[in-house]
């Protein structure tokens, strides 16, 4: 998304420096200047507070997600609704980036030449090589540019303003595993097609009650067979219109909680009846189910002794008093009284530098790959982590069902996403309520 910043100011400027012009030229020059045809400005389809979005901004935009659509097979809506559904998008984009500036936050050169890095890098490019391809396939790189700082930053400010903000009571864990049962037990996942008939903040009754028709003769069109992702990208506000609505697969914790109870009610093609909430009228289709499998997972069971370094004791030092506690215990040393006696993970040596059963993931990458490469009874050389100098011995592995541990970190992370998708979704409406917006689309 390119933004061309162009406020009345400036245009006022500009047809000021114009009369200023036509008045110094004489009668004759005048003349011939009125008769030559003019070059007219760029037409402003949107007024967004001190900014505008052009049609040249929304042609491009609209092009661009056009082909988008086809190439993956989307039948696109008519035109002018396709149109209204981008410029739409283009507004809260617009608002978003109009409050990130606000608040000071600003995407420097290099964290955005760092984030092209790693975008090439992901394709098996190099960063020049990426700015070849996108040219060969038509696209503008200082536009991609452009495009990509922006969207860093919005995630940035919803980041700030809103995802940061969520929080995952022991409670709600408690709550959701009571709705959808306990850790370790099966569970599925939904794919659903989502429409949003939208209302605005602190709506009338009678905006209530066409927002309810037209969402009640929505689920009659759709229940006789019209299309869901057309009907989706035709009429939603949701934030996945222009997908056809697809939300994706999610567990149900994921899910709006408005959504959780309808949800278990259907099979696979059912379309649901409106769900109110404060942002309007909800339809949803369940277009697939799957359930998922238990996690088993390799544990290890090691102790370690570490020595830390610091100004008096460097890097050197800390491995050379390593290789010596290595020595005796290869000579038969006791590794808990060596540990007790010398180890400065305060964790662990009190237990002998037992560090427990871990799963994959849990220790950092060094220390882990290290772990990893040694047998039972084995003992590391010295090696180096963030926090000091190691050596580990295995004691012992077994494989592990890790379903419980696993489906409880997923479960807070489900309650987050579904608490972040509904605030993210009532600050947009926020924002969007308290900017100044003129539509000029029709003229």
């Amino acid at each position: 998304m390119t933004t061309f910043n162009f406020p009345m100011k400036y245009i006022n400027r500009y047809a000021s420096a114009l009369f200023v012009t036509l008045a110094t030229l004489g009668p004759i020059q005048a003349a011939l200047a009125a008769q030559s045809p003019v070059e007219p400005l760029d037409r402003i389809v949107a007024v967004v507070n001190d900014d505008v979005i052009t049609a040249t901004e929304l042609n491009g935009r609209v092009k661009f997600l056009s082909n988008q659509l086809e190439k993956s097979n989307t039948r696109l809506p008519p035109p002018e609704i396709l149109r209204r559904q981008v410029l739409e998008r283009e507004i809260l984009a617009r608002i978003q980036l109009q409050v990130a500036e606000r608040s000071g936050i600003k995407i420097t050169d290099p964290a955005l030449n760092a984030s092209l890095r790693d975008i090439a890098g992901r394709n098996k490019l190099t960063l020049e090589q990426f700015r070849e391809v996108l040219i060969r396939d038509g696209y503008d790189f200082q536009e991609f540019r452009d495009n990509l700082r922006n969207e860093i930053t919005i995630n940035q400010l919803r980041r700030r303003e809103v995802f940061n903000r969520v929080t995952v009571a022991d409670r709600e864990i408690e709550d959701y595993i009571a709705r959808h049962g306990a850790p370790g037990q099966k569970a599925r996942e939904y794919r659903l097609g989502h429409i949003l008939i939208a209302l605005p903040e602190a709506a009338s009754p009678d905006q209530i009650s066409a927002a309810q028709r037209r969402a009640e003769e929505l689920v009659k069109r759709l229940r006789e067979g019209a299309d869901f992702a057309q009907a989706a990208l035709s009429v939603s506000a949701g934030q996945q219109a222009l997908q056809g609505g697809d939300l994706g697969w999610r567990k149900a914790g994921q899910l709006p909680s408005l959504f959780a109870a309808p949800v278990q009610k259907m099979v696979m093609g059912d379309i649901s009846d409106p769900i109110r909430s404060p942002s309007g009228f909800h339809v949803i289709k369940l277009l697939e189910t799957r359930g998922d499998e238990r996690v088993l997972v390799i544990q290890t069971h090691a102790r370690h002794i570490l020595i830390q370094t610091d100004a008096v004791t460097m890097d050197d030092q800390a491995r050379q008093q390593l290789e010596l506690l290595r020595a005796r215990l290869l000579e038969g040393g006791d590794f808990s009284e060596l540990a007790k006696a010398n180890s400065q993970d305060l964790g662990s040596a009190a237990d002998g530098g037992d560090l427990g059963w871990s799963s994959p993931g849990r220790m950092v990458p060094q220390f882990e790959e290290v772990m990893n490469t040694l047998q039972p009874g084995e003992i590391s050389e010295p090696f180096k982590t963030r926090f000091g100098w190691h050596v580990v011995e295995v004691l012992e592995r077994r494989q592990h069902d890790d379903t419980s541990e696993v489906r409880r970190s997923q479960v807070v992370a489900a309650i987050r996403k579904s608490k972040t998708d509904e605030n993210l979704q009532l600050w947009l409406r926020r924002l969007r309520d308290e900017a100044y917006i003129e539509l000029r689309l029709e003229e």
